[in-house]
């Protein structure tokens, strides 16, 4: 638990309501995605599974950084989730430049690479590519990979992929080598 009291089953109940109506791309409920990043930061302290959680949270919601903080997040959980915020860098439509700024944080780094691996299921990719077959999958991704992965220790990028999307390992031993 963190020093405020907010815990990592509050900031589930939390992701679960404030991304409840919400659907992603395939028009799957988004609250998946969310759970899913922050369950594959278990192997890491409350702060980062809480920004796991709430990762999306300032992206897709009108809960502000003052809400969270009211809330009893805690200020490094804050900013955590503001790091990995497109919309809080300052050349937000650069995705090089965001990655590379997300990178410079241990912490934030690793809450991308859960987000990063979840979108890089191979069945959405796949179906991705069938609902838009002219629009093959983006390298977007995997280019992220390249930066995050040089961001933090190899073990700790395992434990991540290892629970929530193992076929990217071998991609990371040969980034890693």
């Amino acid at each position: 638990m963190t020093e405020s009291g907010f815990t990592v089953e509050t900031a589930m109940v939390l992701a679960e309501v404030a991304h409840n109506r919400q659907k992603d791309k395939l028009k799957r409920p988004y609250r998946e995605h969310v759970l899913a990043v922050g369950d594959a930061l278990a192997d890491f302290d409350d702060d980062i599974r809480i920004a796991g959680y709430l990762h999306d949270i300032a992206k897709d919601t009108p809960i502000t950084k003052q809400a969270l903080l009211d809330m009893g997040v805690s200020e490094r959980a804050v900013a955590i989730i503001e790091r990995v915020t497109r919309r809080f860098q300052d050349d937000s439509d650069n995705d090089e430049a965001v990655m590379l700024h997300i990178a410079q944080d241990h912490d934030a780094t690793l809450v991308k690479i859960a987000c990063n691996a979840h979108n890089s299921v191979p069945e959405r990719v796949r179906a991705l590519a069938e609902k838009w077959p002219d629009k093959a999958p983006t390298t977007r991704y995997a280019d992220a990979r390249e930066v995050l992965y040089k961001a933090v220790p190899r073990g700790e990028i395992h434990l991540v992929l290892q629970r929530i999307n193992p076929d990217l390992l071998s991609e990371m031993d040969r980034l890693a080598d």
